[in-house]
Formats: structure tokens, C-alpha cells, sequence
């Protein structure tokens, strides 16, 4: 995570402001005279486009951009200080339908905290054997147990979650990864249904120049059987969007995130993978816009999983949750290692009034696809914790047909109960369906 961009005193700026979904019209006219903005303003609407989707033409030449399906006005223009400050005091008018304003940031994904520790290399080491007793504590089951431990077919990740006892594909379900794009020429991914978009600027394609976008993809939704085993991925049969809102040096500006997530509402994704944000300080409370978003999406049926953050420092510190899973309407995501110890990065729940950890996923020395020639690779990260949630998600979408709340109500239900506090794993790990 990095911390949102910085702008200088006096410098003009852009923004995105909430409005009243069913007064979208009325909406607009506040924005103009609260803000004094002559008229003649240019406006485009998501609404009016295919798939929800504006080109780098239509983008460009609009001074507002609607996104439709969670009534949001991105302000394209920038803003003086004045206008600014008029637009902010509209939130606080009840007669006004503006319900929320939050300036532009630049997020980041969620990188891997780069070197582990001596004490995690060897926990991984460790871990695996220590599953044996987690999951199979009898002696007469041994056998099983390193069978099921064994990485040659499945990793220890989809085997510790139960995604390999699933019976379940994810088929007929859309999962939207919002992040670096994916590598389109990845062998594994050849002939899956697969819808990608880039919404940077000048970047006319979701191809992958970073790697981050494609090692999460390949987590929440890689095949069954790739060309080199083991299998990494989780819902083998959805379909995939893969919305490229971050370029190849890991930022973007939160305009594109809010564009994508909008995107894939609009596309009937059932979920969206969040892998990426900023660091928020202790005490700090979350974001009533991006609450407002997350809540609208729940609404529409797609449920948003966002990775809590690697700013900790465990056991010497424990950062809060990072925006914008510190909303209580994202499904905040920690990790976890192969001991089912809390990874020594993974940011807690220690802000007051939201910013908790809903659940925990394996976030420590994880295997999946990455950008040719490099092919497969081992991450690190709640980033890399976040799609495993989001393609058990969709496989539990595809058993039961429940989406939004439902949909984050069976994840927590059927979580496994670990003996580690709440603030550090939520409800605990989470776990596929096996029947």
C-alpha cells in the first residue's frame, strides 16, 4: 500500500461526488451552481455506452462522467479552493441530493512486502507438516494427511481451504480483478471466457506489464489444470474480467477504480478482488463516500473483497486496515501462513468504528500465474490472500445463487474458527463448500 497522492496548497484538484441515485439530474444542477460551473458543461453517462464503458475519446471530452449503477459523478475538470469548498459544504445541506465528496487519490496495489523473514521462510518449511495435526490429528489417518499436504497436483493453499473437496466450478459466474490488467497471452488463460478493459488513459489494452493483476487473476480464477501443475486456482470455470485500473508501475488514480467497479456492476459480476489502496493512520476513520460505494454495490448483487493492507510490523506493530477495505462494506481480507499464524505484515482491526477484519485467506508464500517468460510465481501479501476469497466467493455463488450480503453471509458462516483474536482474522479462515 502507499499513501493517497498529495497535492499542493492552492493547487486545483479533482473529485468524485456521491449523489442521490434517483435524482441524478437535480444532482448535476447542484454540482453546477454550488460549484460555480458555467454552462454548456459536457456529460457523459456510463448509462448511454456498451457494457458501461467509455473510451479514452468520450472520457476525455466529457467534464463529468456518471457512472450509472452507483451515482457517482466523477468531476473531470479540476477544482480551485473555492470551488472545492462549496461543494463540500453542499454534503452537509439536506436539501442538496450531493451525499458525499472525496478529492482524487493515486492507489497503489498491494505489493509484496518484499523480503520474509528467516522465521517465515522456515515457518513455511515448517507449516506444512504442522498440517497434519491441524487437519488430521489421528495417527490412522497419516497417510491422507501427506497426500493432502502434497503440492504436486494442488497447492497447500487450495487444499487447506477446501477449494480441491469443492464440487463446485464457479461456471456461469463473473469474477471482476480490478488491478495490473493480466497477461493475455498467458497460456493458461487461452480460451476462457475473458472480458478485459484497461481504463488508464492512453493505455488501450488490459495487457500486464507488472505482474501483480496476473498472479491475483490466476488465484481467484486460474484453471483446473494448467499447463504445469500444480493447480493454483480457485473458480477454474468463471468468467473473467480483468479490469486493468492500475498501470504497469502499480498506481492509479481512484477515478479509474471507482470507473471499474462501476464496470463490472453493470457487467453482473458477482464479485470484485480489491488488491490494492492506501495506508490510513490509527484513529482514522474510513471514507463515508467509499462506504456509500461499497454499500450501493452490495445493493446491485456484487460483493467487493478488498485486501486489508502489509503495513504491520508484527509483533512489534500492528497497523489499522487500509482504505479502502477499512469500509465496513468491503469484505476486509487479512493473510495468513501455513501454520495458520497471522503473516507477520497483515494489517489489523484496530481502528474504532469500522476498519475490522471480516476474514483471513493464505496470504504467505503463495504460487500462481505471472506475466511470460516468468510464468508461475511465489507472493507474498494480503493481495495475494484477497482473490482466494473472491473465487471461493464465486464458487458459493454458483452452489447456491446467492449474491451481495447473502453471498458475504455463507463466506462467514462457513469460515473455520482459529484460535487467533478477531482483530487479526476476522471471522477466521475461509472455506469452500465440499458438497
Amino acid at each position: 500500500m502507499t499513501y493517497a497522492n498529495t497535492t499542493a496548497p492552492g493547487q486545483a484538484k479533482r473529485y468524485l461526488v456521491l449523489l442521490d441515485k434517483h435524482r441524478i439530474d437535480d444532482g448535476l444542477q447542484a454540482i453546477r451552481q454550488r460549484a460555480d460551473i458555467e454552462d454548456g458543461m459536457r456529460v457523459a453517462n456510463t448509462a448511454n455506452v456498451p457494457g458501461g464503458f467509455l473510451n479514452d475519446e468520450q472520457f476525455g471530452q466529457s467534464d463529468i462522467v456518471i457512472l450509472d449503477r452507483l451515482g457517482v459523478a466523477l468531476l473531470n475538470e479540476p477544482l480551485t479552493p473555492p470551488q472545492e469548498g462549496a461543494l463540500i459544504a453542499a454534503v452537509e445541506d439536506t436539501r442538496v441530493p450531493i451525499l458525499a465528496v472525496a478529492e482524487e487519490e493515486t492507489w497503489h496495489a498491494i505489493e509484496d512486502p518484499t523480503n520474509l523473514s528467516r522465521q517465515y521462510l522456515e515457518g513455511y518449511r515448517d507449516g506444512v507438516n504442522q498440517l497434519i495435526d491441524k487437519l488430521l490429528p489421528t495417527q490412522q489417518q497419516t497417510e491422507a494427511t501427506a497426500t493432502a499436504v502434497n503440492e504436486s497436483a494442488d497447492t497447500w493453499v487450495l487444499q487447506i481451504t477446501k477449494v480441491t473437496q469443492s464440487p463446485h466450478s464457479g461456471s456461469g459466474i463473473r469474477v471482476a480483478v480490478l488491478d495490473t490488467g493480466l497477461d493475455l497471452n498467458h497460456p493458461d488463460f487461452i480460451g476462457r471466457k475473458l472480458v478485459s478493459k484497461s481504463f488508464i488513459i492512453g493505455v488501450a489494452t488490459a495487457q500486464d506489464g507488472n505482474g501483480h493483476g496476473t498472479h491475483c487473476i490466476g488465484t481467484a480464477c486460474g484453471p483446473r489444470r494448467p499447463s504445469i501443475l500444480p493447480r493454483y486456482g480457485v473458480a477454474y470455470e468463471s468468467e473473467i474480467y480483468a479490469g486493468k485500473v492500475l498501470g504497469d508501475d502499480g498506481s492509479g488514480s481512484s477515478f479509474n477504480i471507482v470507473d471499474g467497479i462501476n464496470w463490472a456492476i453493470t457487467n453482473n459480476c458477482a464479485v470484485i478482488s480489491l488488491s490494492l489502496g492506501s495506508s490510513v493512520s490509527r484513529g482514522e476513520r474510513y471514507s463515508n463516500f467509499y462506504e456509500q460505494v461499497g454499500d450501493r454495490a452490495l445493493d446491485e448483487g456484487t460483493l467487493i473483497v478488498a485486501a486489508a493492507g502489509n503495513e504491520s510490523q508484527r509483533p512489534r506493530l500492528i497497523a489499522p486496515v487500509g482504505a479502502p477495505a477499512n469500509c465496513p462494506s468491503f469484505m476486509a481480507v487479512a493473510a495468513v501462513d501455513a501454520r495458520l499464524q497471522i503473516a507477520w505484515f497483515s494489517c489489523g482491526g484496530i481502528n474504532p468504528n469500522g476498519g475490522q477484519v471480516d476474514i483471513a485467506a493464505p496470504g504467505v508464500n503463495i504460487y500462481s500465474s505471472y506475466p511470460l517468460p516468468t510464468r508461475y510465481e511465489r507472493l507474498n501479501g494480503t493481495s495475494m490472500a484477497t482473490p482466494h476469497v473472491a473465487g471461493i466467493a464465486a464458487l458459493y455463488a454458483q452452489a447456491t445463487g446467492k449474491q451481495g450480503r447473502d453471498l458475504w453471509n455463507l463466506l462467514t458462516r462457513h469460515a473455520r474458527r482459529l484460535s487467533l483474536p478477531s482483530r487479526d482474522v476476522g471471522i477466521g479462515l475461509v472455506q469452500a463448500l465440499s458438497r
